[in-house]
């Protein structure tokens, strides 16, 4: 073939491709899942398939080739593999099978072109659609089964030997061994599926690649697959469950393997001359074992179970508790990070799978007592316990360590009843009681870890685990608040003193201060010890924190975990902030959150940053100021009328400063930024509906800025967003029509308006008179995302419609007209039909049974122009497809 003929049959094959991937039905939510999916051809393109010559040709044209293109062809197999089952009757679909195995089992023969990297992945992808889409059973009774099993599992076993080729294929092969082992308890065929013959040597080779591979990498310097966890998770998760096929097989290997080289460890670490690249390869082998070791224990859901099993998971676990006795020996000195990580994983494991939430004996516990002495669940616990607090109070300088270590505390401290079995444990008893740098290198301020979010995770575990007996014991609480209390007490003095300014030694401390309070805050989401520790921070405490913020405004290290232990403090999680009748602490503790926000919004507002810093040292904090705002004024534990009342102006003051806030932000970043729109738009939604007043008060151009924020909203990706804006829109409409009724109300129905603002200083009454494009633009965008797009709030949005339409009745009329004139000659007079149907039985009031009348009409009104836009002219096709279509229908 020349040149031409070779472009020729590379857009011919892409073409082919590209229609077998086409998502017809419209199901693929996400295309990198593609190994998971089934390929939804039409009907009508069954003929084609069930001439087995169609197969055939792909097959033939991926042996003649060049290489460059027989990826291509492969390719399109992939996808022809996938092809859903129901296109098939149950005998067509054996046929097809069957030459699908042949034509692979030709390729496994020959192994042409199967050194070329593209060649070999795709064959790998379509190994593993075979299992994909067909069951076990179906394979089996394929005629040339034995043969084809067997030459995948050499090249299975190939594949993995040749670990440095295309890494990024062995996915798909472990996912095809991984399928048929896990299909192995449903299979009903009477065939031998030749699973137990050659699933352990897929396993060993497994292994034995993982440790061979370890030496060359050391001594080459070549990248280390264990620095990928999420890779290494990958397969591991995969190889869980070809490892228990087998399973005794699986456990000689790895014992065997295992004892040998923890035999070499030890000699290594005994002789002081030992080589470090010799100590090295061990540990990275040793690194390897352990990680497969958590992996068959976490196997054990995935397989049948019996106490056999149990009782070698034993052995595995007794190994991996002996080397991590060992490593912890050695820690004071040095340690390997890797290896950690591993062991780690490995107890997260174990602790799945034979530590339950309820008291229950396994067979596992009986081995381990034999060796270890470790009886039942809470002598393993307290081994646990014990890594963790080994792990903090050494690997402070390694954050993957500290991190995984706590969320394995994190993991134990989640159920309730694990929290009382771990709560009688000395090391437990110890933590609590002893939570400061001393014993825990990462709390110290001189350590890189010092402003980690770890220390959250660390202290909201510590807090639940105080939490379980703590009761009203006032006592017991401050001896656990001693350590915050000699830091907030040390800091506290200079940092109130106006003549100095801090040193970076206190900036640090009040960092981990912040994150720390932040972790208990969380923790504690009952009332009693969350009034302790209201009474403890309020009012000694909190002067300090707004100080700092009042100090570093600009330094968004400092705002960033003040701002969020604040929003924490005033979140009402589980109705934990119910203050007595008598209790000022609602109004006190909103008035600290109201001089906090004020005082950051007004420092950060004079501070200038290039666009590209924007959002990390500025509009990251507001958007948490937006949060805490948003968390106190909804949390149902103030009542806002007294500040008023009593001439107290931190209301007034801090929803001032946060529209400014809002005012500094351009509309471009609102939406160019997850964290802030959501932020700013529940902000928005809680003050239309608790505070409209307030809002019916702000200048014109502030009332302009949210309205075109709403509109912008409106047509949001995100659908938390979209429908936050029309139930904030449906608010403001809603008040400006009820407003306007008042205009034209009798002297009696006024009097009723004790809380509102009269009509005559509204400013949203002036905003609608002097602009009253802006929402008639916002009425008729809703109208097209109703009728024409894939609207998918559709009750949200017929809220405000409704009171747009009734606020704007004329330009609602000439709207709807100009639609109707839009359409052919013979479908303006259904389409009049369906605008009549709209506001059938709809009467001009914001009742909530007329409400549900008007949204009943729209359901149907959209529905009947479904029905009639699919037999539209291109008319129609254009409104729907106009970059503009607002434009399209008011002109």
């Amino acid at each position: 073939m020349d040149e031409a003929q070779h472009g020729l049959m590379t857009h011919l094959l892409n073409l082919a491709r590209n229609c077998l991937t086409f998502d017809f039905i419209g199901t693929s939510a996400d295309e990198s899942a593609d190994d998971m999916s089934t390929v939804q051809i039409p009907a009508n393109w069954r003929p084609a398939f069930l001439e087995l010559d169609s197969l055939k040709l792909f097959f033939d044209l991926y042996h003649v080739l060049p290489t460059r293109l027989a990826s291509l062809a492969l390719s399109c197999l992939v996808q022809i593999t996938s092809i859903r089952r129901s296109m098939f009757s149950n005998t067509e679909r054996v046929k097809f099978l069957t030459r699908l195995v042949n034509g692979a089992t030709e390729i496994l023969k020959t192994s042409h072109g199967l050194s070329d990297p593209d060649n070999y992945h795709e064959f790998c992808r379509l190994l593993a659609r075979l299992k994909t889409n067909y069951q076990l059973g179906e394979l089996v009774v394929v005629d040339n089964y034995p043969e084809a099993i067997e030459l995948i599992a050499k090249f299975t076993v190939q594949s993995l030997q040749m670990w440095q080729f295309a890494p990024n294929s062995v996915h798909y092969l472990l996912s095809l061994w991984q399928r048929m082992v896990a299909s192995l308890p449903y299979v009903k065929s009477v065939e031998p599926h030749y699973l137990d013959r050659y699933t352990p040597e897929v396993t060993k080779a497994f292994i034995t690649s993982k440790l061979e591979s370890v030496p060359i990498i050391v001594r080459d310097g070549l990248e280390d697959p264990l620095d990928d966890l999420g890779m290494v998770q990958q397969q591991l998760d995969q190889f869980s469950t070809i490892e228990r096929c087998e399973y005794e097989k699986t456990v000689a290997i790895i014992v065997q393997l295992f004892d040998q080289t923890a035999g070499r460890y030890q000699e290594l670490l005994s002789n002081p001359g030992s080589n470090g690249a010799d100590v090295k390869i061990v540990e990275g082998q040793l690194t390897w074992l352990v990680y497969i070791i958590g992996s068959a224990i976490n196997g054990r859901m995935s397989y049948q179970m019996c106490d056999d099993q149990d009782m070698m998971d034993g052995d595995l676990i007794i190994r991996v508790l002996q080397l991590m006795t060992l490593t912890d020996s050695r820690l004071p000195q040095s340690g390997c990070e890797k290896l950690e990580l591993a062991i780690l994983s490995f107890l997260e494991h174990a602790r799945k799978m034979y530590i339950s939430e309820h008291t229950q004996k396994f067979i596992v516990y009986k081995r381990l007592s034999e060796v270890l002495g470790l009886n039942d669940e809470i002598m393993l616990l307290s081994v646990i316990s014990r890594k963790i607090i080994t792990n903090l109070k050494y690997w402070g300088h390694s954050e993957q360590i500290i991190r995984r270590t706590l969320n394995l505390l994190n993991d134990l401290t989640l159920t309730y009843s694990l929290v009382r079995r771990l709560i009688k444990l000395e090391e437990i008893q110890f933590m609590l009681n002893n939570h400061t740098s001393e014993h825990f290198s990462f709390l110290g301020s001189n350590c890189v870890l010092s402003g980690s979010r770890c220390r959250s995770m660390f202290y909201t575990c510590l807090g639940r685990l105080l939490m379980v007996d703590l009761g009203e014991d006032v006592e017991r609480f401050i001896n656990f608040m001693t350590p915050l209390t000699n830091a907030f007490d040390s800091i506290g003095t200079i940092m109130m003193d106006t003549t100095s300014f801090p040193n970076d030694e206190i900036r640090k401390a009040l960092i981990g201060l912040s994150r720390d309070l932040r972790g208990i805050a969380y923790a504690f989401n009952a009332k009693p010890p969350y009034m302790m520790f209201f009474d403890w921070i309020y009012p000694d405490y909190t002067p300090i924190l707004i100080r700092a913020v009042e100090l570093w405004a600009h330094d968004p290290s400092v705002t960033t975990p003040v701002l969020k232990f604040f929003a924490e403090l005033v979140q009402n999680r589980s109705q934990r902030l119910q203050f007595d009748v008598s209790s000022p602490d609602g109004i006190l503790l909103f008035r600290e959150t109201s001089k906090l926000i004020c005082c950051y919004g007004n420092r950060i507002l004079t501070i200038d940053y290039p666009k590209e810093q924007a959002y990390p040292m500025r509009l990251k904090g507001m958007a948490v100021c937006f949060l805490m705002l948003k968390a106190i004024l909804c949390g149902n534990y103030v009542n806002f009328g007294v500040f008023k009342l009593y001439g107290d102006n931190a209301l007034d003051n801090v929803l001032n400063t946060t529209t400014k806030m809002i005012l500094s932000i351009p509309h471009s970043d609102l939406l160019e930024y997850p964290k802030l729109s959501q932020a700013y738009y529940i902000l928005l939604e809680c003050l239309a509906q608790d505070h409209i007043t307030y809002l019916s008060t702000l200048e014109p151009q502030v009332f302009l800025y949210i309205l075109e924020s709403i509109s912008e909203g409106l047509s949001a990706l995100d659908m938390m967003i979209c429908s936050g804006c029309c139930s904030t829109l449906d608010f403001i409409v809603s008040y400006i029509f009820k407003q306007l009724q008042l205009k034209v109300a009798t002297f009696q129905t006024k009097k009723l308006n004790r809380q509102g603002v009269p009509p005559e200083s509204n400013m949203f009454l002036k905003v609608m008179e002097m602009h009253p494009e802006i929402l008639q633009n916002i009425l008729s965008t809703m109208l097209n995302i109703i009728m024409f797009e894939d609207c998918k709030n559709q009750w949200a949005m017929s809220r405000p419609l409704f009171v747009l339409i009734l606020l704007y009745e004329d330009y609602f009329s000439q709207l709807r007209e100009s639609i109707i004139r839009m359409q052919p000659i013979d479908k303006q007079q259904p389409m009049a039909q369906l605008f009549e149907t709209l506001m059938d039985g709809v009467e001009r009031n914001l009742l909530t049974r007329n409400r549900d009348k008007f949204t009943q009409n729209l359901s149907i009104f959209r529905r009947d122009i479904y029905e009639s836009m699919k037999t539209t002219t291109n008319n129609m096709n254009n409104v729907t497809g106009s970059s503009n279509v607002n434009d399209m229908i008011v002109s």
